[in-house]
């Protein structure tokens, strides 16, 4: 990393009278887009996510950079990057660590295990069974870990990007409903336009081994405090009675829709203010929007409803149902 002097300042990237975590926050964003070229809207959207404190779950077809796009992201801020690629045999204790007993103290130890990070991905989550896949409950819930009983708690900010594969369903466990529901986001990397996916492939072969566009150019703009900072002035951002309503709407109305075979629950009304908070602050304001509010409702509900099986067997997308949903809402006037 970077020494300290060497920090890109984040406020020579807005004017002053914008809010200095929005000026931080748009610095990171602009260092990871110089090397995860055409995909604007999954970077504002996993950065809204950390502005909110919250998880990903990230969908793509192999090679689209999932990876790419966690590891520069860490880069930006000095924090502690691990991946785990879960597969079959992968135990809860290779995620979590466990105790051992050293030969030359003649004490136990603990054995800390990758989740001892501050940006988590867990590469291929959906190939493991459910008992490894749970040992990230608590990890994700409580930014904590319990190894024998004792409980140790992780260095903030932590943050947990689980991929997915969403062409490949053999020998995989599909992510039960109390983990999702863990995930403040669920965000899709598709492909990138034809230009862009030229200039890629050329701004990468460039260079030895095709290590062009790496990650290891990413600049730090800042230190983790600064990301705990901005979680704060998220937290602080104003969310007026009638946009909370809306959101509230939105979710209920998951509820009781006829496509829908399982509604989205209370906790997915509060992800949608908490991301809409995030969405705000990214835009320099200290208030959210019922815009604000729609613009997160489908990263934020498509992963926490069921389609009715009808509905999924006419080739209906999630998304789409969604859309109509959010349409049904009536949005307030501010």
């Amino acid at each position: 990393m970077p020494p300290p002097e060497a920090y890109a300042p984040p406020e020579a990237f807005a004017p002053p009278s914008v809010p200095r975590s929005t000026q931080v926050f748009r610095a990171i964003r602009d260092a990871v887009a110089r090397v995860f070229i055409g995909q604007d809207e999954v970077v504002h959207q996993v950065l809204a996510a950390l502005l909110a404190g919250g998880h990903v779950l990230l969908e793509g077809k192999p090679g689209l950079g999932k990876t790419h796009l966690v590891l520069a992201l860490s880069r930006t801020f000095g924090g502690s990057f691990r991946r785990i690629q879960f597969t079959p045999d992968l135990m809860p204790t290779d995620v979590t660590g466990h105790t051992l007993f050293d030969l030359q103290s003649q004490t136990f130890r603990v054995r800390r295990g990758p989740v001892f990070a501050q940006l988590l991905l867990a590469d291929e989550i959906n190939r493991a069974p459910a008992k490894t896949q749970s040992a990230l409950l608590e990890v994700m819930q409580e930014a904590q870990v319990t190894i024998d009983g004792e409980t140790h708690a992780l260095t903030p900010p932590f943050m947990t990007f689980a991929t997915q594969n969403p062409i490949e369903q053999d020998g995989t466990y599909p992510l039960p409903e109390a983990q999702l529901d863990r995930f403040l986001l669920k965000v899709l990397i598709d492909y990138p336009a034809a230009d862009q996916e030229a200039w890629i492939v050329k701004a990468v072969s460039a260079a030895a081994a095709g290590r062009g566009l790496s990650p290891a150019e990413v600049q730090q703009i800042c230190r983790p405090e600064d990301i705990i900072a901005a979680q704060n002035d998220a937290a602080a951002v104003d969310a007026v009675d009638s946009v909370v309503n809306y959101a509230v709407e939105l979710t209920r109305a998951t509820r009781h829709n006829g496509a829908i075979s399982l509604g989205a629950g209370t906790r997915g009304a509060i992800s949608l203010v908490r991301t809409a908070k995030a969405y705000a602050l990214l835009e320099g304001r200290m208030f959210i929007t019922p815009g604000d509010v729609k613009r997160a409702a489908l990263p934020v509900l498509r992963h926490r409803v069921q389609l009715a099986p009808e509905v999924a067997i006419s080739g209906q997308s999630v998304d789409q149902v969604l859309e109509s949903v959010i349409r049904s809402v009536e949005a307030p006037r501010t």
